[in-house]
């Protein structure tokens, strides 16, 4: 299980996929999942779409990553519409195919409900579904939580956040991976608040190699990341002269010296959003 793992190495890289939802395009995902492998992850995460519409994808994925290239997988759970049947379900196909990390949390409303009402669902934090698994489960799970450098988008403030982080964790939760910054002052400090809260579990950086002013302006939008002056005049000076390769060169520059900085400082490990795409993050780690 990833938690021992983590207690086993001095320092690891980790890796994010998503399922690709055509089937056709597995090929090519798998073939970037191969370069990838060459770094050693010690382990990989898979995303789970919202309201579970990826779910069946996200099993077989990941089982395939445990199989095939002998990765060490944990499958994301987002709990939101979910009854206890669902995550039984999903937990004991978990099992079957000797997988027993889970990232476990909340979720996006599904697709098609902006105005959706948490207060009506049986599951309405993730520390809902890390109750429900230890519950059930015990100790079967190794079981991830995130943790928000500049709080949840929801959140009222970062102190109130990082209150529910320790919940998530006292819950149950074993480690706790970032959601992605581009200033490494943020983890840091992030790092310093919940120690002093009491939170001594490990806590992985979540690093995401820009590649595009629009997937750049996404993301921003769906996490409420900050970006620092000095990166976004950097971005668009590169955007001017050369377009999204500049605005790619310039990412993976400064992916590679948050990921330098944090090794130097002593981090336990990095966690990398590849998008599904090696190059990034190769050239980050120096490959």
């Amino acid at each position: 299980m990833i938690k021992e793992l983590i207690q086993q190495t001095d320092f690891f890289i980790s890796l994010e996929f998503f399922p690709p939802k055509d089937q056709s395009k597995w090929s090519s995902f798998f073939q970037e999942v191969e370069r990838l492998k060459q770094v050693d992850p010690l382990f990989v995460s898979v995303t789970y779409g919202a309201g579970g519409s990826t779910r069946d994808y996200t099993l077989k994925i990941v089982e395939i990553l445990k199989k095939d290239f002998q990765l060490e997988p944990m499958a994301h759970f987002t709990c939101v519409e979910a009854s206890e049947r669902n995550i039984s379900d999903f937990l004991e196909a978990l099992l079957k195919i000797d997988v027993n990390n889970i990232l476990a949390l909340r979720g996006d409303p599904p697709k098609g409900k902006k105005e959706f009402d948490y207060s009506k669902v049986q599951f309405k934090h993730a520390s809902d579904l890390i109750t429900f698994i230890r519950n059930q489960y015990d100790d079967k799970f190794s079981i991830g939580v995130a943790g928000y450098p500049e709080g949840h988008i929801e959140a009222k403030s970062l102190d109130e956040d990082l209150k529910y982080l320790k919940f998530k964790l006292d819950a149950g939760g074993d480690f706790v991976i970032t959601q992605l910054f581009f200033d490494n002052q943020l983890y840091f400090d992030f790092v310093q608040k919940c120690k002093k809260l009491g939170i001594n579990k490990p806590i992985i950086p979540g690093i995401l190699p820009i590649m595009s002013f629009q997937g750049l302006q996404k993301i921003v939008q769906l996490c409420g990341a900050s970006i620092p002056e000095e990166l976004m005049d950097r971005l668009k000076c590169a955007q001017e002269k050369k377009g999204d390769l500049g605005v790619r060169e310039v990412g993976i520059d400064h992916a590679r010296k948050q990921f330098l900085e944090l090794r130097e400082k002593g981090v336990k490990g990095v966690h990398f959003y590849t998008l599904n795409k090696s190059y990034a993050c190769l050239k980050v780690l120096g490959w």
